[in-house]
């Protein structure tokens, strides 16, 4: 028969079991822990490696926006810049044509160059017409001396094409006195018609020379990929 525990041994007993039972309680919350801290620290890192890229992201996009706004700023610059200068030049040729345009009045003034002057304006107005019968406008003041021209101009024609021309001077529609000279030649009662007043032909001059004078003011563009 099994000898009975006293009280004392039955307490020492319970104590060892309630012992073993909290270091065993202990071990597994230690596991816990280490094994929360753990995860706690994978998570941590996790979230703070999210909240890095986030924030990269954000700045990355910040200097890109950045970016962008100094290229426009810069582009905007560029182009103000641009057409002020743009701007001047074209008020250098403005300027340069207006004192041009009031040069003209001094071409009249040498009645010998200016017949001349009129009798090619003349003839080169009937070559381009090849009519037969041409109506002429001018200055009143001009009648006279346009009158020697057209002489002169139908006989270089005839000479050229053996054609006569009948030329009349149209007294009810003249150039304005305020014209710098010239002649309006037409023919078939208007439907066809020449200016070749010295302000138009001024005008055509300036077309065709523009991108010569603006080598000769300014230089060849740097920007400009063609040539004719």
């Amino acid at each position: 028969m099994a000898q009975r525990l006293n009280d004392n041994e039955v307490a020492a007993e319970m104590n060892k079991m309630v012992s073993f039972i909290k270091q065993e309680a202990l071990e597994k919350a230690r596991e816990i822990k280490v094994k929360a801290d753990e995860e706690f620290n994978i998570e941590k890192a996790k979230l703070v490696r999210q909240e890095t890229i986030a924030i990269e992201a954000f700045y990355q996009k910040k200097l890109k926006q950045a970016e962008v706004s100094r290229k426009i700023a810069q582009s905007n610059h560029i182009n103000k810049n641009r057409l002020r200068v743009l701007q001047q030049r074209q008020q250098v040729l403005n300027d340069l044509f207006q004192e041009v345009r009031a040069k003209l009045f001094t071409i009249s003034q040498d009645s010998a160059k200016y017949s001349v002057l009129l009798k090619d304006l003349l003839l080169q107005a009937f070559f381009q017409l090849m009519e037969k019968k041409i109506a002429v406008q001018c200055r009143k003041k001009d009648v006279d001396i346009v009158n020697k021209a057209i002489e002169e101009a139908k006989a270089a024609y005839k000479a050229k094409l053996g054609q006569d021309v009948e030329v009349t001077i149209d007294a009810t529609n003249s150039i304005p006195e305020s014209s710098s000279g010239g002649v309006i030649v037409s023919a078939n009662e208007g439907r066809f018609l020449l200016n070749n007043t010295l302000e138009a032909r001024l005008d055509l001059l300036c077309d065709a020379m523009l991108p010569d004078i603006r080598i000769m003011l300014f230089g060849v563009s740097t920007t400009r990929a063609f040539y004719n």
